[in-house]
């Protein structure tokens, strides 16, 4: 299992995985609108794309978001995207990017690495086991 950070090249191979995430959250496929996504985020160095690729295939990618906090007027990433292939689950894939996901941090002296899933996602049980725990803090999360 090999972990590659994306370069502006690699969304021609990402975008098919990219859009099975979307579909996975039932939005429509759309290859252009995700090529499109994709190259905006990597251009503009708004993103880290990392994938897992065995021989031929991706079997899996994590797509994390820089940002910062005020408070703690330091770096943060924001784990927003992690899909594995159906076929490639329980086989370690989800945790060795999420890992990746945590050492870059750790070199980018970031503070946190936050996400946020679904309720009903089955991964929560992953994030909790690498470590992962539900916020503590007296905040409310809106969306307009």
């Amino acid at each position: 299992m090999k972990i590659v950070i994306a370069e502006l090249v690699d969304i021609f191979k990402i975008e098919p995985i990219f859009n099975l995430y979307r579909n996975f959250y039932g939005l429509d496929t759309d290859r252009d609108s995700a090529l499109n996504f994709l190259r905006q985020r990597l251009e503009k160095n708004e993103s880290i794309i990392f994938y897992v690729q065995k021989g031929p295939d991706i079997l899996g990618f994590v797509q994390v978001f820089r940002t910062f906090s005020s408070a703690s007027l330091t770096k943060v990433l924001i784990l927003n995207d992690l899909y594995v292939i159906e076929s490639s689950r329980q086989q370690g894939v989800a945790s060795a990017l999420i890992q990746k996901v945590l050492d870059y941090g750790r070199k980018e002296q970031c503070s946190r690495v936050s996400l946020s899933t679904a309720h009903d996602n089955p991964a929560q049980e992953l994030y909790e086991k690498i470590g992962f725990r539900e916020s503590t803090f007296k905040f409310y999360n809106y969306t307009l």
